[in-house]
């Protein structure tokens, strides 16, 4: 499939597509006319991809890990080394932090919606800062 089949099929643009091509996240042959062309498993490896990108990892992890990932473009996988395998441990626990931190975030949140509902529902003067 050409590059913009992909990019409609997977919800990423064309330009975050030749990103990943540039970053050796993605590989495409080419036509003889020049034309990118991917197989059916790009898709697949763009949502894993935006996923990945999404829990905070940046393209020279991605890259690192991708090749250790089940896939389908007709690659052998690689085993993942010790080393990768902490830094992944040690990204789980920094996602794990965030969550924790946006459950808290959120929870104060809720307080103040709490807080402002009540005001709301006794006037606009309830809102006025005292003095």
């Amino acid at each position: 499939m050409r590059i913009g089949e992909l990019a409609r099929r997977s919800g990423v643009s064309e330009r975050s597509l030749r990103y990943y091509e540039a970053q050796g996240l993605l590989r495409a042959e080419r036509t003889p006319g020049g034309h990118r062309n991917y197989g059916e498993w790009a898709v697949d490896r763009v949502v894993r991809i935006q996923t990945l990108y999404a829990a905070g990892l940046n393209s020279k992890k991605i890259a690192q890990l991708l090749p250790c990932m089940r896939d389908t473009d007709g690659r052998p996988n690689e085993a993942a080394t010790p080393q990768l395998v902490d830094e992944l441990a040690a990204e789980r626990d920094r996602i794990d932090r965030m969550i924790v931190e946006l459950v808290r975030s959120r929870d104060v949140l809720d307080e103040v919606i709490d807080t402002a509902s009540q005001n709301a529902a006794t006037g606009p003067a309830a809102l006025t800062p005292r003095r």
